[in-house]
């Protein structure tokens, strides 16, 4: 399961509905700051009657347990047991939600049922897509009754055969999901899933091993270059080192990194002016006073057009939701 704001009632709800004799194990994601304590596995653990803890890396996942990723960790499947890996960051997140759906879906195939509940961003769709390509089941809970419809919404864009039910019945109906006969589980052959899930368990490999073009952006976490990944339905993309971006949360992020810099832009500016006027003032610059009188007000001017440019900055996706 993933979530991200609004996703800590919603992820209760779920919980609350599962049955205690749950044949599978539930592995949850939430995005939380990376160095912020996370007390999501107490809640869930007095949310309904599975047992929740944190993951432990190297453990193996056990029926009837939910087990949460740490701040700062993706949780994924690899080799059957649990991994706690510090790869890049997907979709400015740590952990994110698409390298544990990737995970999964490489290791168990139609064993796997993917949950997207409330988040702002779309961090779960492509993730939810993998799953749905190698054969699992995708559950997204109704966009108008989230607190956050954003990723509910991707996930449904990009799956449409997605099933899509309030929280309160998604615990249900994840547990007679859980009883279905699959038959033959095992995952199609797909070596782009396999260069993902290892960048995202290891940070290898590198993006020169996947079948990628220049995208022609930066990327915003390290500045390096993007390359596409796929251009159906949706793009995404990944710089060098792996950091993975959608299109709406490379755009979403983009906006951070000018906003950001227009800030810092202002700063100089205004620091800048105050220099030249205090130079202006000085004693030993009474001749040339005039000059850096001149060069305060260009300052201040330039200043004042910077910010007029905040002013009119557009609003990201998760703003749009508040």
């Amino acid at each position: 399961m993933g979530a991200s704001a609004g996703g800590v009632e919603a992820l209760r709800t779920v919980v609350a509905g599962l049955p205690g004799d749950l044949p599978a194990a539930v592995l949850v994601v939430l995005h939380v700051p990376r160095q912020a304590p996370s007390a999501l596995a107490a809640i869930l653990d007095r949310s309904g009657p599975l047992r929740a803890a944190t993951a432990v890396d190297g453990e193996a996942p056990q029926p009837g347990q939910i087990y949460v990723a740490p701040g700062d960790r993706h949780l994924m499947l690899i080799d059957g047991r649990l991994r706690l890996s510090h790869g890049p960051s997907e979709n400015g997140h740590r952990p994110a939600v698409d390298p544990l759906f990737r995970s999964v879906a490489r290791a168990l195939g139609r064993r796997v049922v993917a949950v997207v509940l409330s988040g702002s961003r779309d961090d779960g769709a492509a993730g939810a897509e993998t799953v749905a390509a190698q054969g699992g089941r995708v559950l997204v809970q109704e966009p108008d009754e989230a607190l956050f419809s954003s990723m509910p919404r991707a996930a449904l864009a990009r799956v449409r055969s997605a099933t899509v039910r309030p929280a309160a019945q998604l615990g249900k109906l994840l547990g007679e999901l859980s009883r279905v006969e699959v038959g033959d589980s095992r995952p199609a052959d797909d070596p782009v899933l396999a260069a993902e899930v290892a960048i995202g368990a290891t940070g290898e490999p590198t993006i020169d091993r996947l079948a990628a073009e220049p995208a022609g952006y930066g990327c915003p976490s390290c500045g390096g270059s993007l390359y596409t990944l796929a251009r159906e339905p949706v793009p995404r993309f990944r710089c060098r080192v792996g950091h993975a971006w959608s299109p709406e949360s490379l755009l979403d992020e983009q906006a951070v990194v000018t906003e950001g810099a227009l800030w810092q832009a202002l700063r100089a500016l205004e620091e800048k002016a105050e220099l030249s006027r205090r130079m202006a003032g000085s004693a030993a610059a009474r001749v040339s006073g005039s000059h850096y009188d001149r060069m305060a007000a260009e300052a201040e001017s330039a200043a004042a057009s910077v910010r007029a440019l905040l002013d009119r900055l557009p609003t990201t996706s998760a703003s749009r939701q508040e």
